[in-house]
Protein backbone atom coordinates (compact mmCIF):
# COMPACT_ATOMS: atom_id res chain seq x y z
CA UNK A 1 0.00 0.00 0.00
CA UNK A 2 1.37 3.60 -0.53
CA UNK A 3 0.43 6.43 0.40
CA UNK A 4 2.12 9.91 0.27
CA UNK A 5 2.73 11.39 3.10
CA UNK A 6 1.33 14.86 1.57
CA UNK A 7 -2.22 13.71 2.31
CA UNK A 8 -1.33 14.04 6.06
CA UNK A 9 -0.76 17.67 5.78
CA UNK A 10 -3.88 18.67 4.85
CA UNK A 11 -6.41 20.19 6.55
CA UNK A 12 -7.94 17.55 9.28
CA UNK A 13 -11.69 18.55 8.02
CA UNK A 14 -10.50 17.88 4.40
CA UNK A 15 -8.77 14.58 5.13
CA UNK A 16 -12.24 13.77 6.89
CA UNK A 17 -14.02 14.83 3.79
CA UNK A 18 -11.95 12.37 1.32
CA UNK A 19 -12.16 9.68 3.58
CA UNK A 20 -15.97 9.19 4.20
CA UNK A 21 -16.50 10.34 0.47
CA UNK A 22 -14.60 7.27 -0.25
CA UNK A 23 -15.75 5.13 2.69
CA UNK A 24 -19.16 5.96 1.66
CA UNK A 25 -18.69 4.71 -1.74
CA UNK A 26 -17.37 1.85 -1.21
CA UNK A 27 -19.87 0.27 1.77
CA UNK A 28 -22.50 1.21 -0.06
CA UNK A 29 -21.02 -0.18 -3.81
CA UNK A 30 -18.48 -2.34 -2.95
CA UNK A 31 -14.67 -2.34 -4.08
CA UNK A 32 -15.01 -3.54 -7.98
CA UNK A 33 -18.15 -0.82 -8.49
CA UNK A 34 -17.01 2.12 -6.39
CA UNK A 35 -16.37 4.90 -8.70
CA UNK A 36 -13.36 7.32 -7.81
CA UNK A 37 -15.14 9.86 -9.88
CA UNK A 38 -17.99 10.00 -7.48
CA UNK A 39 -15.66 10.23 -4.69
CA UNK A 40 -13.60 12.93 -5.78
CA UNK A 41 -17.45 14.37 -6.48
CA UNK A 42 -18.37 14.09 -3.18
CA UNK A 43 -15.11 15.06 -1.67
CA UNK A 44 -15.20 18.38 -3.58
CA UNK A 45 -11.20 17.50 -5.02
CA UNK A 46 -9.80 16.82 -8.59
CA UNK A 47 -9.51 12.96 -9.76
CA UNK A 48 -5.61 13.98 -10.46
CA UNK A 49 -5.35 15.27 -6.63
CA UNK A 50 -6.96 11.75 -5.33
CA UNK A 51 -4.30 9.62 -7.22
CA UNK A 52 -1.81 12.06 -5.89
CA UNK A 53 -2.22 11.23 -2.44
CA UNK A 54 -2.99 7.82 -2.57
CA UNK A 55 -1.09 5.68 -5.77
CA UNK A 56 -3.98 3.58 -6.81
CA UNK A 57 -7.89 2.50 -6.16
CA UNK A 58 -6.54 -0.61 -4.71
CA UNK A 59 -4.12 1.61 -2.25
CA UNK A 60 -6.82 3.86 -1.17
CA UNK A 61 -9.26 1.05 -0.26
CA UNK A 62 -6.50 -0.29 1.76
CA UNK A 63 -5.38 2.66 3.50
CA UNK A 64 -9.64 2.79 4.60
CA UNK A 65 -9.23 -0.87 6.15
CA UNK A 66 -6.30 0.61 8.28
CA UNK A 67 -8.59 3.46 9.00
CA UNK A 68 -11.42 2.03 10.25
CA UNK A 69 -10.02 -0.76 12.18
CA UNK A 70 -7.52 1.81 14.06
CA UNK A 71 -10.37 4.41 15.02
CA UNK A 72 -12.54 1.53 16.00
CA UNK A 73 -10.44 0.19 18.31
CA UNK A 74 -9.76 3.65 19.68
CA UNK A 75 -13.15 5.27 19.81
CA UNK A 76 -15.11 2.49 20.27
CA UNK A 77 -13.39 -0.64 22.08
CA UNK A 78 -10.88 1.48 24.44
CA UNK A 79 -14.00 3.34 25.85
CA UNK A 80 -15.73 0.42 27.68
CA UNK A 81 -15.56 -0.93 30.67
CA UNK A 82 -15.33 -4.45 31.16
CA UNK A 83 -15.09 -4.41 35.35
CA UNK A 84 -19.04 -3.53 35.51
CA UNK A 85 -20.41 -7.31 36.25
CA UNK A 86 -24.29 -6.46 35.22
CA UNK A 87 -24.85 -8.05 31.59
CA UNK A 88 -27.59 -5.54 31.31
CA UNK A 89 -25.43 -2.53 32.85
CA UNK A 90 -22.46 -3.70 30.69
CA UNK A 91 -23.99 -3.32 27.34
CA UNK A 92 -26.16 -0.03 28.42
CA UNK A 93 -22.70 1.15 28.58
CA UNK A 94 -21.69 -0.14 24.80
CA UNK A 95 -24.81 0.87 23.49
CA UNK A 96 -24.20 4.61 24.41
CA UNK A 97 -20.44 4.14 23.31
CA UNK A 98 -21.57 2.61 19.89
CA UNK A 99 -24.31 4.83 19.04
CA UNK A 100 -22.52 8.04 19.62
CA UNK A 101 -18.96 6.53 17.80
CA UNK A 102 -21.68 5.67 14.89
CA UNK A 103 -23.25 9.02 14.20
CA UNK A 104 -19.87 10.52 14.31
CA UNK A 105 -18.49 7.72 12.05
CA UNK A 106 -21.35 6.58 9.89
CA UNK A 107 -19.80 4.64 6.92
CA UNK A 108 -17.06 2.94 9.30
CA UNK A 109 -19.05 -0.47 10.54
CA UNK A 110 -20.64 -0.47 6.86
CA UNK A 111 -17.32 -0.41 5.23
CA UNK A 112 -16.00 -2.67 7.82
CA UNK A 113 -18.47 -5.26 7.03
CA UNK A 114 -18.30 -4.82 3.76
CA UNK A 115 -14.66 -5.33 3.21
CA UNK A 116 -14.45 -8.40 4.93
CA UNK A 117 -16.80 -9.81 2.20
CA UNK A 118 -14.95 -8.80 -0.72
CA UNK A 119 -14.27 -10.77 -3.26
CA UNK A 120 -13.02 -8.12 -6.14
CA UNK A 121 -9.81 -7.57 -4.34
CA UNK A 122 -7.43 -10.30 -2.56
CA UNK A 123 -7.33 -8.19 0.25
CA UNK A 124 -3.34 -9.32 2.82
CA UNK A 125 -4.12 -11.58 5.11
CA UNK A 126 -2.50 -9.27 8.04
CA UNK A 127 -5.34 -6.81 6.85
CA UNK A 128 -8.05 -10.23 7.78
CA UNK A 129 -6.33 -11.08 10.53
CA UNK A 130 -6.78 -7.65 12.58
CA UNK A 131 -10.33 -7.48 11.35
CA UNK A 132 -10.76 -11.47 12.68
CA UNK A 133 -8.55 -9.73 16.48
CA UNK A 134 -11.31 -6.99 16.42
CA UNK A 135 -14.49 -9.13 16.46
CA UNK A 136 -12.43 -11.51 19.37
CA UNK A 137 -12.11 -8.26 21.58
CA UNK A 138 -16.01 -6.90 20.99
CA UNK A 139 -16.99 -11.11 22.23
CA UNK A 140 -14.35 -10.84 25.20
CA UNK A 141 -15.69 -6.95 25.99
CA UNK A 142 -19.11 -8.18 26.05
CA UNK A 143 -18.78 -11.40 28.34
CA UNK A 144 -15.70 -10.99 30.34
CA UNK A 145 -16.41 -11.04 34.21
CA UNK A 146 -20.09 -11.22 33.53
CA UNK A 147 -21.82 -11.89 36.78
CA UNK A 148 -24.45 -14.78 35.49
CA UNK A 149 -25.70 -15.26 39.33
CA UNK A 150 -28.02 -12.24 38.66
CA UNK A 151 -30.13 -14.30 36.35
CA UNK A 152 -33.07 -16.49 37.45
CA UNK A 153 -32.49 -20.15 38.07
CA UNK A 154 -35.42 -21.17 35.69
CA UNK A 155 -33.84 -19.71 32.41
CA UNK A 156 -31.03 -20.45 30.10
CA UNK A 157 -28.72 -17.99 30.94
CA UNK A 158 -27.03 -18.02 27.70
CA UNK A 159 -30.16 -18.13 25.80
CA UNK A 160 -31.08 -15.10 27.99
CA UNK A 161 -27.76 -13.29 27.47
CA UNK A 162 -28.35 -13.71 23.38
CA UNK A 163 -32.26 -12.58 23.75
CA UNK A 164 -31.26 -9.25 25.89
CA UNK A 165 -28.09 -8.70 23.81
CA UNK A 166 -30.70 -8.53 20.25
CA UNK A 167 -33.14 -6.32 22.18
CA UNK A 168 -30.33 -3.73 23.27
CA UNK A 169 -29.10 -3.97 19.49
CA UNK A 170 -32.30 -3.41 17.52
CA UNK A 171 -32.90 -0.32 19.98
CA UNK A 172 -29.50 1.13 19.15
CA UNK A 173 -30.30 0.53 15.20
CA UNK A 174 -33.30 2.45 15.21
CA UNK A 175 -32.12 5.42 17.14
CA UNK A 176 -29.50 5.80 14.76
CA UNK A 177 -31.80 5.33 12.03
CA UNK A 178 -34.14 8.21 13.31
CA UNK A 179 -30.89 10.35 13.68
CA UNK A 180 -29.35 9.52 10.29
CA UNK A 181 -28.51 13.30 8.59
CA UNK A 182 -29.65 15.34 11.74
CA UNK A 183 -27.41 18.04 12.99
CA UNK A 184 -26.52 16.12 16.08
CA UNK A 185 -25.75 19.23 18.13
CA UNK A 186 -29.07 20.42 17.99
CA UNK A 187 -30.47 17.10 19.45
CA UNK A 188 -31.40 16.47 23.17
CA UNK A 189 -30.42 12.93 23.91
CA UNK A 190 -31.80 12.61 27.21
CA UNK A 191 -35.29 11.71 26.07
CA UNK A 192 -33.97 8.63 24.16
CA UNK A 193 -31.35 7.51 26.45
CA UNK A 194 -35.16 8.00 29.28
CA UNK A 195 -36.73 5.67 27.13
CA UNK A 196 -34.01 3.30 26.51
CA UNK A 197 -33.25 3.29 30.15
CA UNK A 198 -36.95 2.42 30.51
CA UNK A 199 -36.57 -0.74 28.50
CA UNK A 200 -33.32 -1.98 30.27
CA UNK A 201 -35.36 -2.13 33.53
CA UNK A 202 -37.88 -4.32 31.96
CA UNK A 203 -35.56 -6.54 30.67
CA UNK A 204 -33.88 -6.91 34.15
CA UNK A 205 -37.32 -7.75 35.51
CA UNK A 206 -38.16 -10.90 32.86
CA UNK A 207 -34.57 -11.80 33.38
CA UNK A 208 -33.24 -11.20 36.72
CA UNK A 209 -34.02 -12.83 40.05
CA UNK A 210 -35.90 -10.30 42.23
CA UNK A 211 -34.07 -8.53 44.42
CA UNK A 212 -34.11 -9.06 48.26
CA UNK A 213 -37.30 -7.86 49.51
CA UNK A 214 -38.85 -7.05 46.16
CA UNK A 215 -42.74 -7.99 45.68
Amino acid sequence: MEINQSFYNLDIDKQKRIIEAALKEFAENGYEKASTNQIVKNAGIGKGMLFYYFNSKEDLYLFLINYCLDITMVEFFQRIDTNEPDFVERLKQIAEVKAKYHLKNPYVLNFLGSFILNEALEVPKAYRKRYEELLALSNLKLYENIDKTLFRKDVDTDKALKLIQWSIEGYQNELINQLKNQNLSTINFDPYWAEFYGYLEVLKTVYYQKEEGAK
